[in-house]
């Protein structure tokens, strides 16, 4: 029989659809385990050879958790809302709902042919209105809770009204806007409604504010950090500038510490553990206040270094900050306008990684020093950001590089406040055996003690006081798009006001064209029907807004990290049993989080730390009992691909071969990598005849090398706009799906960037087609009910051993080689015993799934080996009952002996004595030496 890879993929893939093999059940009596990948974007490129390497790592290990006799979901959807689709929307006019589906539709296909056991009964799409209906809940639930710092949880926003009724607001503990005003319980009284939600506003854990934002004008919207690379978007490559706008933030500070706590608790890599710590950023110090010279304002600063407060020679602000424009003399109005404009045009990102770039303007402003009453210059420069601390630094340049490039630069004084420490070429930054000078009461004292001492005499003046600090900002909600979740808000007199739960999802609405408007608006703006009448409680057209019982909706979306922080939990119930709850308590109580989960770490300070931040909150409010998302975490490497490259002279239509280049002034081209053959060479028909690109090339001239035109390769990201993007669907069919299994995880350790090389399957593919030959020859099953021999079982213990170790330590591509020694060995020791090929099979199929399940079925079996207990391991058959000697004589090795490891030395003797081929070797003569070390040699010597 042949192995026929295609028909018997084709055929399991089928019966585990028909049986639905893989659903989960929330009631039963096995232990319960959450295999999880972080769910794709469903792109319109589909999946390349790379997506799948986390989802087969996962795949493996929930299938094997299913030999374990556990209750597995391991389920899959998509993150569907994206601007991939929103752009092509603007560009085509199609709906993005339609793109969509178009492409989960790819997705699902590609998904299923390479055999991945998800549980299909619980697939999730971000962007239906029925999943995004319990987004927009959580957002309302978010809207109406404040963050209790004694209580150190989320509270319903009503105890705190209850604590205004009572007492007002000036013993409450809360993480809050900054300077709320100080009011009574009688005040609160008399506050108006307007007022008193304005006041709400500033504890709300969701809140409007007017915030600094990455605008990228080309995409129409913000985007946060992550999403911009080098200073520009990463979807497109567009310039980013920072703007105010005024928007939907998550107060996701409030939890900064107990995020860095909780990273204790689960097993992530240490690698991403301290992204996230760096993220959040926690430091211990002292705020300061320096009050300006003639303005009635003050600078706050936060600095880790009280201890030298003595060493301040200016002060430097964000060119954003708010002080900024008050305080500006007339004189240097018109360089600080200019400075701002120039730097509003870099994100924080640029700013932060640059440390050449020394720039500042002086605003002609002074602030008083606490404790000299001397004045300080301030200054802006874009290596101070509005979104970290304050927005101001108390420079002191003898002890920070950065300040002291900056007064090096513009010739500020630098005072040297370090006793014995030489600053004439650098700053001094250490902390260690340096004693505090030049400084007054802090003379002589070490860091610790300068550092108490001073925020002791700040307090005393009531300009400063101990503090701890993070980095972490509160994250901003809102995006510019049309493709995102609607809020569910709409406004009376410019109040936002939550629609109640009954009412939801707010769905989407139909506009025009997917643009922002002319205004300036989001694409939302454009909507005809997007109003909320209160009487009805439904979506009206805008005509009939009059602002009494028809008012306007929010216009922007919710950004694409919003679906991702939650998506685990709706995973719990099964879509036929979705009903009123995000999810049923009691499946949250049975599947309670994700056991494992396994994903890309680029996510590691934006979905990671959101979905972290968003159970929490669930947690605090009661809604979900666990309190962090994910206990165990794996970050995948990343397939790379092989690019081609073409060389044009730069002015001319001239391509080089690689080796002809030689001094010329070229420039490299990717091409499409279909177009080269293993030995590099260019297919320079197919490319001038390609349906996309071959119009560039129809008039090209290639200067060939031997007659061949030869391509430059380089190993880089695997992606559609480079060209060498290998797609699954051609292995699967050249191939099948276990040899793209089995090769993924065969080209190293999860964890680490490998590159691909389709050339390099085959040899998996040999490895499949000779376990196909161990089982089954022409006359059907080789398989027989023989008594396996002790090689057999040797063979099969030792694979138990070793395979169990490497998926138990995610060391899939190690098991893949074992599965090769294992074949080889039971082929040569012609092995036709069902007590070794059965569970052998067991082993093999979490990795090569469907000639496992074809297999076992020629073994005689009508069920899936999905379920089959994994083989236990016995270390006695690795116990060595005899030892096969080299029998030598005057050290000379003449045969081997298979003898007892249990004889003796005198049992060794007479049976080697004994053998006809000792006699024949010692031709009538007696050794005088007979040599035994048990278990190793036998040499006769002196003869």
């Amino acid at each position: 029989m042949h192995y026929n890879f295609n028909e018997i993929e084709a055929k399991w893939q089928k019966y585990w659809s028909d049986n639905q093999t893989f659903k989960a059940s929330n009631n039963s009596d096995k232990p319960k385990y959450y295999v999880l990948d972080m769910f794709p974007y469903p792109s319109g490129a589909g999946l390349h050879v790379g997506h799948p390497l986390g989802y087969i790592a996962s795949d493996i290990y929930a299938r094997y958790k299913r030999h374990q006799g556990f209750n597995v979901l391991h389920p899959q959807g998509y993150d569907s809302f994206g601007l991939p689709a929103e752009q092509y929307a603007i560009q085509t006019g199609q709906h993005p709902k339609i793109t969509t589906k178009d492409n989960i539709a790819t997705y699902r296909r590609q998904l299923d042919q390479i055999g991945f056991s998800f549980d299909w009964s619980r697939e999730v799409r971000t962007s239906e209105p029925e999943y995004y209906k319990w987004t927009q809940w959580i957002f309302t639930e978010l809207f109406a809770s404040w963050y209790n710092n004694n209580s150190n949880k989320a509270e319903h926003i009503d105890t705190l009204i209850a604590i205004f009724t009572s007492e007002g607001n000036a013993n409450v503990n809360a993480v809050s806007d900054e300077d709320i005003e100080v009011f009574t319980a009688e005040e609160w009284h008399t506050f108006s409604s307007e007022k008193q939600q304005d006041v709400l506003l500033q504890y709300r854990l969701t809140y409007l504010a007017e915030t600094e934002v990455n605008w990228c004008p080309v995409l129409g919207t913000v985007l946060a950090n992550d999403e911009i690379v080098n200073g520009v978007s990463e979807r497109g490559g567009h310039p980013v500038v920072r703007k105010k706008m005024t928007q939907w933030s998550m107060r996701i500070s409030a939890y900064a510490e107990r995020l860095l706590q909780g990273l204790e608790t689960v097993d992530f890599t240490d690698s991403l553990k301290e992204t996230q710590r760096n993220w959040i950023g926690k430091s211990q110090g002292a705020s300061v206040t320096f009050n300006l010279k003639e303005h009635t304002d003050t600078i706050e600063v936060f600095t880790t270094r009280p201890d030298t407060i003595f060493g301040v020679s200016f002060m430097t602000l964000a060119p954003e900050h708010e002080l900024v424009a008050k305080i500006t003399t007339t004189e240097q109005k018109d360089a600080v306008e200019a400075y701002i404009e120039k730097t509003a045009k870099r994100s924080e990102r640029d700013r932060m990684a640059d440390v050449k770039t020394i720039s500042g303007v002086f605003t002609g402003a002074y602030t008083e020093h606490p404790f000299t009453k001397e004045p300080i210059p301030v200054w802006i420069g874009d290596y101070v950001l509005a979104s970290y601390g304050t927005g101001a630094v108390m420079a002191v340049p003898c002890g920070d590089q950065r300040d002291y490039d900056f007064a090096k630069h513009f010739n500020i004084d630098i005072p040297n406040i370090f006793e014995g420490i030489d600053i004439s070429t650098e700053a001094f930054a250490g902390k260690d055996n340096v004693k505090i000078a030049n400084s007054d009461f802090l003379n002589g004292l070490n860091v610790n003690k300068a550092s108490k001492l001073a925020i002791y005499n700040l307090t005393q003046l009531n300009q400063g006081k101990g503090q701890t600090n993070y980095r972490l900002r509160d994250a901003v909600f809102s995006r510019q798009r049309y493709w995102g979740e609607p809020f569910p808000v709409y406004y009376v007199n410019g109040k936002p006001q939550m629609i109640e739960t009954q009412h939801l999802p707010i769905a989407l609405p139909e506009v025009e064209k997917y643009l922002p408007t002319e205004e300036g608006e989001s694409p939302l703006g454009r909507a005809d029907v997007w109003a909320w009448n209160t009487n009805k409680n439904e979506v009206v057209s805008n005509d009939l807004i009059d602002n009494e019982t028809v008012f306007p909706l929010e216009l922007n979306t919710m950004p694409g990290w919003a679906g991702s922080s939650w998506y685990f939990f709706r995973y719990m119930e099964e879509k036929a049993n979705r009903g009123e709850d995000f999810a049923s308590k009691e499946a949250l109580s049975y599947w309670e989080n994700v056991d494992l989960y396994i994903g890309g770490s680029e996510h590691a300070t934006g979905h990671l730390l959101y979905s972290r931040f968003w159970v929490k909150f669930l947690n605090d409010r009661g809604f979900v009992n666990v309190d962090e998302p994910f206990k165990k975490l794996i970050n995948q490497g990343m397939i790379l691909g092989t690019s081609a490259f073409i060389y044009r002279e730069e002015n001319t239509n001239t391509y080089y071969s690689k080796e002809l280049i030689g001094g010329k002034s070229i420039l490299p081209i990717h091409v499409k990598v279909q177009y080269v053959n293993a030995s590099d060479e260019l297919d320079i028909e197919g490319l001038k005849n390609d349906a996309e690109f071959g119009a560039d090339y129809k008039d090209a001239e290639f200067i060939l090398e031997d007659g061949v035109y030869k391509v430059g390769c380089e190993v880089e990201k695997m992606s559609k706009s480079k060209y060498n993007v290998v797609s699954p669907d051609a292995i699967c069919e050249d191939y099948g799906a276990d040899s793209l299994r089995l090769y993924e995880m065969f080209l190293g350790p999860l964890e680490q960037y490998k590159p691909w090389n389709t050339a390099g399957i085959t040899g998996v593919h040999g490895f499949l087609k000779k376990l196909w030959k161990l089982y089954v020859d022409d006359n059907g099953s080789r398989a027989t009910d023989a008594e396996p021999t002790k090689d057999n079982l040797k063979t099969l213990h030792k694979t138990i051993k070793k395979v169990q170790e490497d998926i138990e330590n995610f060391s899939f591509n190690t098991s893949v080689s074992t599965f090769m020694i294992a074949v080889n060995e039971l082929t040569a020791q012609k092995c036709t015993s069902k007590e070794i090929l059965e569970p052998l099979l067991v082993l093999i199929s979490p990795y090569a799934p469907h000639i496992s399940e074809e297999l076992y079925s020629q073994l005689g079996h009508t069920t899936s080996i999905s379920t089959v207990a994994f083989p236990e391991f016995d270390g006695s058959h690795l116990v060595e009952s005899s030892k096969v000697y080299p029998v030598s004589f005057n050290g000379k090795k003449r045969f081997e002996l298979e003898l007892s490891l249990d004889l003796s030395k005198g049992e060794i003797e007479k049976i080697v004595m004994a053998d006809e081929r000792t006699q024949k070797q010692l031709d009538g003569k007696t050794p005088k030496k007979v040599i035994i070390v048990p278990g190793k040699i036998i040499n006769l010597a002196g003869f």
